[in-house]
């Protein structure tokens, strides 16, 4: 049976999909947050989440605003729920959304599967793949200015290169508190904070926790793939900046981010890491949840390059940092994917060849295994990788310096039949398309600057 087929059977099989309802209170070790939704009568999902206490988080928070922020972020859960079966109708019992929110939602779902459909052969669109019911009243709700510091800065941490320079920029140059947030935190992310000067008694913490009847239906056959996970992210980091005090959540996304996965088309593997949904969700939290909260990429003027040169000046992260997917569970690079050789070749200009292999565990221009891959990130395929990668022409570009830099004699084997060409992704201007203000723009301007080659 093809997914299209399975698609259309599911939907007609199972037509409605329920947010039921959200619960939440104050344990010992937190707050606590489950999630009901239903698919028929017999599937049930209960995902949960753990805000872990922290001496810096206050609990005692207005119940309205609560219910704002947790009802928000179920809304956002629920997408990789509906996805095993698609139901045409998700029907939402436990909140008000107006015309506009739905919307926003609708917008949300349909770009943050847009890999999902591509992958799985499904044709969907925004108009037909899902109607939202939900009672069409939804009053404003303002939060008092006095409640979040305008100064700090809750800076999310993945382990990668993109948010410890985000973490060391602001934590030298903010005038207020910088405080690290985790979900669900691994070898790689805990080892980046202690590298940066933090214990885990200074970071924020979620533990989010996946429903297993979902991964049950997973094992059987039912529809997966890629979902917006940093849609889903960043309402957690709303409620995490409300329950520290803080006004500002700086994200890592960089300018790359906006480029389309698939060649002449809308999937992007990285849309909730898009200017568009950063501003769509800057508008909904505005309006929607509360005012006083600053939603925001620090490096959205950079490009991947630009942060790769910035990571490049402290050597104290080289053995830390983690971006491979595949051997997250394990905290390595598996040295064979995507990710890896991406992250290897846009390093290379700026690391010498010698302590780049020592990083990555091998010289990954010399396999010529990983020439499929590396022809997708160089655009000699139609298709990017569905990894978060930069752009076509950062690849190139990293690949012409490295190239000049490091390799004048003898090339190594993927870029023997590769023509190099002059590099053309600036490293000294920063992209006017951002939500920054002018300190943080300054920040980014003199570093960049300081730092280029």
């Amino acid at each position: 049976m093809s997914n299209q087929t399975k698609y259309n059977s599911y939907r007609q099989t199972f037509p409605e999909f329920v947010y039921e309802s959200y619960q939440y209170d104050v344990q010992p070790d937190g707050l606590h947050i489950v999630f009901t939704f239903r698919i028929g009568d017999s599937i049930c999902f209960h995902p949960t989440s753990v805000v872990v206490d922290q001496p810096f988080l206050h609990f005692d928070q207005p119940a309205e605003l609560m219910d704002r922020l947790i009802f928000n972020i179920g809304m956002a859960e629920l997408v990789s729920y509906w996805k095993c079966l698609c139901p045409p109708c998700v029907k939402v019992e436990c909140g008000s959304l107006n015309e506009s929110q739905r919307n926003f939602w609708k917008n949300v779902y349909y770009h943050g599967l847009g890999e999902f459909f591509y992958t799985n052969g499904i044709e969907a669109s925004i108009t037909d793949f899902m109607d939202i019911v939900a009672p069409n009243e939804y009053a404003p709700c303002s939060l008092s200015p006095s409640s979040t510091a305008a100064n700090d800065y809750l800076v999310p941490i993945g382990g990668g290169k993109d948010s410890v320079v985000t973490l060391d920029l602001l934590r030298e140059n903010a005038k207020g508190r910088v405080v690290p947030m985790i979900m669900n935190p691994r070898g790689a992310t805990v080892g980046c904070i202690e590298a940066a000067g933090y214990t885990l008694d200074d970071v924020a913490v979620v533990k989010r926790s996946i429903d297993s009847n979902l991964l049950e239906l997973n094992s059987e056959g039912c529809l997966n793939g890629h979902t917006p996970f940093s849609a889903m992210l960043a309402f957690y980091t709303i409620l995490t900046a409300q329950l520290s005090g803080i006004g500002n959540i700086a994200l890592s996304n960089e300018d790359s981010a906006n480029e389309a996965t698939v060649v002449g088309t809308s999937v992007n593997h990285q849309y909730s890491k898009s200017l568009a949904f950063e501003n769509d969700f800057r508008h909904y939290v505005d309006q929607y949840v509360g005012k006083g909260l600053n939603y925001f990429s620090f490096l959205r003027p950079l490009s991947e390059l630009q942060i790769a040169m910035l990571f490049s000046r402290t050597d104290r992260y080289y053995d830390i940092f983690r971006s491979c997917n595949v051997g997250s569970k394990q905290d390595i690079w598996c040295g064979h994917c995507a990710k890896c050789l991406f992250a290897y070749i846009i390093l290379s200009p700026f690391i010498p060849p010698q302590r780049l292999n020592a990083i990555f565990g091998k010289a990954m221009l010399e396999d010529g295994e990983l020439k499929p891959i590396f022809n997708q990130l160089v655009g000699i395929s139609d298709t990017k990788p569905f990894e978060c990668v930069g752009t076509i022409e950062e690849v190139r570009t990293a690949l012409s310096l490295t190239a000049r830099r490091w390799y004048s004699n003898q090339l190594p084997t993927l870029l023997k039949d590769y023509p190099l060409g002059e590099p053309t992704t600036p490293l000294d201007r920063l992209s006017p398309h951002h939500n920054l203000n002018n300190q943080e723009i300054a920040i980014l301007t003199r570093y960049v600057q300081a730092q280029r080659v």
